[in-house]
């Protein structure tokens, strides 16, 4: 009898703390949560701490995978800012929305070009703010802002789900410090101005010819040699010799309010937006997209953090970045709204190699990992860190070694905010929510698809009976120097042309054992070889049948400066203010 009792009392303890924990967990699934999105610009998966980096310091960022589930395959799904966000934004491969280029310009390079983000396109902050979110997004967009005129705002954020933006409508680049070396299009302005000395040059010899009477030709015929060549430099100078003016700009929605922007200001700026928007929402929900411009080049550091790491410019930049995460967490935990609010820290794509100033490194570290930015198939130009936390609903201290995407964000946040994903177009990506809180041992994701531009470079496919993860490469870069494991000397790598080798067979690398890449499988050293080739290729067919033709968005006509276009704070081409004053305080 005493058996008896005890047991029904064992068993009714079980139930209830079940029912309990249950229905916490029910309680917190039903809110719909604050979203805080981190994402970094150009960080290398083994540039913080959580990833194994033990010499640049990220307390703040190793906090979150401390409290939260830490992702090891997180994928991103293209390796340069534009295609990767527009996927990141969207849940699509780029090649979906047009977003992916089949010529060398690879992402936006004005804020004067027509192309961007499709209005057809669906972000995950329009899915959002459809079901009574806040939306806002602070720091760098890169998707482009006008198709017609300068203020028809087709691709602008807030014309795509977001109800506030301040920030960069576009992305740094070495252009927006003084005494930096151009980074825009070097190679062609080079030739360029070539081209406008060599008429120079024929303009003065012409024109000495015929005063030394060498030679009989009107003066009309210089003349109209000389507004030729006078058309042709204002037509390019006119655009590449004011980049900083053209694109080193801030918003605040509509509204330039910097132009230049002042660099030694924008991480105080950029809190104190941040601060702002969470103060304004705090009874939520709110999503808030706080996308850094760290760590780009030109590495623009606060003098707080200048020469305080072991890794030079490049790590002062990461820790600073670090810092703002930090700042940003400690006023969720001031406000109350922590074990409220789903975190995510990610980067867009892998470190960049190329990015260097003589023997000083400007680019990130990409661990074990092969390849950097700009590569499509090698797993360092696409394998990023990817943290979540949100305490009492997501397990504390967790790691996650299951393929997933960028892409799966979308899917994730529209299940948590209780929208519906859109049913008349493609997603890419999964819902991570049952992985992440490990009602789910694997990933849906059985192939994932790498893109270097529209070009398809190397496919994934996670063979779940045996825990093997096959990559077979189609298209890999030549590296330069040979062997040095990146393209120095080009900026970064090409995805088409002479500049890649094409492999058929493909390579073939198992992640599982070899996630370095370092050394491709054969029909002699894997028996497998020829069913893993063969079950890819099916899938590569399954793919394609899936793509429908769309406007290329990085077309060169797309991509080239529009002076109608350009965003200006005063009347074409008197475009500069600066409207924040002294406005910015450190927090």
């Amino acid at each position: 009898a005493i058996l008896l009792c005890f047991s029904r009392y064992l068993l009714m303890a079980l139930t209830s703390c079940v029912f309990c924990n249950t229905f916490g967990l029910s309680a917190a699934m039903d809110s719909k949560p604050n979203i805080l999105l981190f994402l970094a610009d150009d960080l290398g998966i083994g540039d913080i701490g959580c990833y194994g980096n033990d010499t640049i310091r990220t307390p703040n960022i190793d906090r979150l995978a401390r409290e939260g589930v830490k992702l090891t395959q997180h994928i991103a799904a293209a390796p340069l800012c534009t295609p990767s966000r527009a996927a990141f934004l969207t849940g699509r491969y780029p090649i979906r929305s047009g977003m992916a280029s089949s010529n060398r310009y690879r992402a936006l390079q004005w804020n004067a070009g027509s192309g961007g983000l499709p209005a057809n396109e669906t972000t995950f902050a329009r899915l959002l703010q459809e079901q009574g979110y806040t939306t806002g997004l602070i720091g760098k967009w890169h998707q482009g802002v006008n198709c017609e005129s300068f203020n028809d705002h087709c691709h602008h954020p807030l014309n795509h789900g977001f109800d506030y933006f301040y920030g960069m409508p576009f992305t740094l680049l070495n252009n927006c410090q003084e005494n930096k070396p151009p980074e825009l299009d070097v190679a062609l302005q080079a030739k360029l101005w070539l081209y406008s000395q060599i008429i120079i040059l024929a303009v003065l010899t012409l024109t000495a010819a015929k005063l030394a009477g060498l030679i009989a030709i009107r003066w009309k015929i210089i003349a109209c040699f000389t507004l030729v060549g006078s058309l042709f430099f204002i037509s390019w100078y006119s655009s590449y010799g004011f980049v900083q003016y053209w694109n080193c700009i801030l918003m605040r929605n509509h509204d330039v309010t910097e132009q230049p922007m002042r660099l030694e200001r924008i991480s105080s700026l950029m809190l104190k937006e941040a601060a702002s928007f969470i103060k304004r929402n705090r009874h939520g929900p709110f999503l808030l997209f706080v996308s850094f411009l760290h760590v780009h080049t030109p590495l623009f550091t606060t003098q707080k953090f200048r020469g305080k790491s072991r890794h030079g410019l490049y790590g002062d930049n990461v820790e600073e970045m670090d810092w703002m995460v930090g700042k940003i967490l400690d006023l969720l935990d001031k406000e109350g709204l922590k074990n409220h609010t789903l975190t995510y820290f990610a980067s867009d794509h892998g470190g960049h190699l190329e990015a260097q100033d003589r023997s000083a490194q400007l680019g990130g570290w990409n661990g074990i990992y092969k390849g950097g930015k700009g590569m499509g198939g090698w797993e360092g130009g696409i394998r990023v860190p990817g943290v979540f936390r949100w305490p009492g609903v997501l397990p504390a201290d967790t790691v996650i070694d299951e393929p997933t995407s960028l892409m799966d964000i979308y899917p994730t946040l529209v299940h948590l905010a209780g929208g519906m994903l859109p049913q008349d177009r493609v997603i890419d990506g999964r819902n991570l929510v049952p992985l992440l809180q490990g009602r789910a041992q694997q990933s849906e994701h059985e192939f994932l698809f790498h893109y270097c531009g529209s070009y398809l470079h190397a496919v994934r496919w996670h063979q779940k009976d045996s825990g093997a993860i096959w990559k077979a490469h189609y298209v890999t870069p030549i590296f330069h120097p040979p062997g040095a494991g990146a393209c120095y000397g080009k900026g970064i790598c090409p995805c088409s042309g002479e500049g890649v080798t094409h492999h058929d067979p493909p390579l073939l690398f198992d992640l599982s054992r070899d996630p370095s890449e370092a050394k491709p499988l054969s029909p002699d050293t894997e028996p497998l070889f020829d069913t893993v080739i063969q079950k890819i290729g099916r899938a590569i067919e399954d793919h394609r049948r899936t793509l429908t033709p769309v406007p290329e968005q990085l077309s060169v006509y797309n991509v080239v400066w529009k002076p109608w276009l350009q965003p200006c704070c005063g009347t074409f081409p008197f475009c500069w203010c600066d409207k924040e004053g002294d406005s910015a305080q450190n927090l």
